[in-house]
């Protein structure tokens, strides 16, 4: 298992982010994984240290076969007076709150994708991360890879909030 990615960035305050759909450390629903239900899960957060602006909310797997590891999602711009996203808010067809676009994800499509390890593979961690931005844009558009916005929190990130899944197929 490859180590959490978070602790090797610039440092952030955190705070705290609650599920309805899921439990930290424990095993996704079934309708959190790609061939099953790919539905993002609902989303919770405490209000980010002073200075947010707005967020951006991220589903991250450290543990694919590969060695960047594999976004499974990725929202950009939420306004600084949300403080929750609802079950399905990563479908496409989603309505978003004012401004928040998605990214496309390393599946290629800007939505959520569930989880799909391969089959066999060790147990994967999907890390649901809120980060709490100091600016009211991340000052990306929806063309930008999962990559280019992790480069632009890392010098934008005031705060983050984690709660960390798993799955094995």
């Amino acid at each position: 298992m490859t180590p959490d990615p978070y602790p090797l960035l610039p440092a952030a305050a955190s705070f705290g982010v609650t599920s309805t759909d899921v439990t930290d450390g424990q095993p996704l629903k079934a309708d959190q994984v790609y061939a099953a239900g790919n539905t993002s899960p609902q989303l919770t957060w405490e209000p980010g240290p002073e200075g947010t602006q707005s967020y951006v909310v991220t589903c991250f797997d450290p543990d694919a076969p590969i060695p960047s590891g594999f976004w499974h999602w990725v929202v950009v711009d939420v306004p600084a007076d949300v403080t929750s996203l609802d079950t399905g808010a990563g479908a496409s067809d989603a309505s978003l709150p004012a401004g928040a676009f998605h990214v496309r994800n390393d599946f290629g499509t800007p939505d959520f994708a569930g989880a799909a390890p391969p089959e066999g593979d060790q147990v994967h961690r999907y890390f649901f991360v809120v980060h709490a931005v100091g600016e009211p844009t991340l000052g990306v558009d929806g063309s930008a890879t999962p990559a280019v916005v992790g480069f632009n929190l890392a010098f934008k990130t005031l705060g983050r909030a984690i709660l960390t899944g798993t799955y094995q197929h």
